[in-house]
């Protein structure tokens, strides 16, 4: 039987595909796997607020990685662990007299919130990502003197955050000070800064910094007093040519409830987006995995993986680190066999041939069935009858045959993968409520041999 640190580590492999990266980052990356006897998974965390949070917050979704794992179900404890003499921190270093931010502080605190693993050097490139790379790359060579701000926005687990934190570690090692959080991190400093009446430390922390890095930037929605307060920030910054990175799951002009002159001042710089990885940059991904891991599986598997799991990196690493952990858990050999097993669950729900069903023959199959050409829904028109015909096009495209947006997006004309998001949505919420839509969705699955 496996330690309970060994099937930890399984587990964190797994809930690191699931969470965002600063959530992981702050809540599960310093836990350790204590004790498993009598079904109960004991998990320690570094100090009582981690504990607290990750049982009121994440108890159900760790639940149910680590029955996958063990194979049975488990019940789950948090408990503080006792601190090693080498992980007591070091004695606060002392203020400069002028009141300000001591360099050497700022770098050792900015470089504890980096993933060491998300590097220029680990990052694989593709016709996917080429632009939002490059970006990158200049940013944190130049700071401040093109693209300022750099927005990146993608679907989610496509590796916006790998290219945010990459661009962290360059410009730590060029001495610069760094300032990494995400934007509901950001929020909740400022509304404790506001109740403590400690809003001069805040604006000081965010304001003495040479990068500025703001994670899932969507999270302003909504956020009066907050934008208010970043919008102050990014001119300060921005006038002392201070580099600001932002990363999004969608353009500024889609985040609903953000100030226009803040809206503004994130598209004054440069807006790259990064797309979905095609076959051949999925499997690049899945090679160097496998180096990082010091695992050997071949290519078959790889090709396997690469296959089945398409709508992002996450979800393709998660696949080949369940894999992995399947083979050693069970004894098995890594083969085909093997995989086809540890994959199962994670498979498409829809039958094969719905996998392999032509967007085209989903295109024309509703457009016969609105009396339209294919022609119509690839096109520019908008009347109402169309419109509806094309966005029950993505929401079938989407659900049974699991393209990633962006690639419905260029099979509907060249359209953004917002548009397509937004079109998904729209008839996923209205078929329940509209039975003559319901009704088309049914016969239209039925015509085209899917399962509902």
């Amino acid at each position: 039987m496996k330690s309970p640190q060994a099937i930890w580590e399984a587990a964190l492999g797994e809930l690191q595909v699931q969470v965002t990266q600063p959530n992981f980052d702050t809540w599960l990356k310093d836990t350790e796997g204590v004790k498993y006897r009598d079904d109960v998974f004991v998990i320690g965390a570094p100090n009582a607020f981690v504990a607290e949070w990750l049982e009121s917050r994440l108890k159900s979704l760790i639940k149910k990685a680590l029955t996958g794992i063990v194979g049975n179900a488990v019940e789950i404890r948090f408990v503080v662990k006792s601190p090693s003499p080498s992980s007591v921190p070091p004695a606060p270093q002392p203020r400069p007299a002028d009141g300000g931010v001591s360099t050497k502080t700022s770098k050792s605190a900015a470089a504890a919130n980096l993933n060491l693993r998300y590097t220029f050097s680990t990052f694989v490139t593709g016709e996917s990502n080429r632009l939002a790379y490059a970006a990158a790359l200049e940013v944190a060579e130049n700071p401040g003197e093109v693209y300022n701000p750099l927005f990146i926005y993608s679907d989610t687990g496509l590796g916006k955050t790998h290219l945010m934190l990459a661009i962290g570690h360059a410009a730590k090692a060029a001495g610069h000070r760094i300032l990494y959080t995400s934007a509901e991190q950001l929020t909740t400093e400022f509304v404790i800064a506001l109740k403590s009446n400690t809003i001069d430390a805040f604006h000081s922390k965010y304001r003495s910094t040479d990068f500025l890095l703001v994670d899932d930037f969507q999270f302003l929605s909504g956020k009066v007093q907050t934008q208010e307060c970043f919008y102050h920030i990014f001119n300060d910054l921005h006038e002392n040519n201070c580099q600001i990175v932002a990363t999004c799951d969608c353009l500024p002009k889609a985040i609903c409830a953000l100030e226009k002159r803040l809206r503004s001042r994130m598209e004054g710089g440069l807006i790259a987006d990064i797309k979905s990885p095609d076959a051949e940059t999925r499997l690049a991904i899945l090679k160097l995995k496998v180096k990082q891991l010091k695992a050997s599986v071949s290519p078959e598997v790889l090709q396997l993986i690469a296959t089945q799991f398409h709508q992002n990196v996450r979800e393709l690493e998660g696949g080949l680190n369940r894999v992995i952990t399947y083979a050693k858990l069970s004894g098995a050999d890594l083969d085909i066999k093997t995989a086809t097993r540890a994959l199962a669950d994670l498979f498409t729900r829809d039958s094969r041939k719905d996998t392999v069903l032509s967007p085209e023959k989903i295109i024309d199959a509703v457009a016969s069935y609105y009396e339209l050409t294919p022609e119509a829904l690839t096109g520019q028109r908008r009347d109402r009858k169309t419109a509806l015909a094309r966005q029950v096009t993505m929401y079938l495209l989407r659900e049974h045959n699991h393209y990633p947006l962006s690639e419905i997006g260029k099979m509907l004309g060249g359209r953004d993968h917002t548009t397509i998001l937004h079109g998904h949505d729209k008839v996923a919420a209205e078929a329940s409520i509209n039975p003559q839509l319901a009704r088309a969705i049914n016969e239209l699955q039925k015509a085209l041999g899917f399962k509902k």
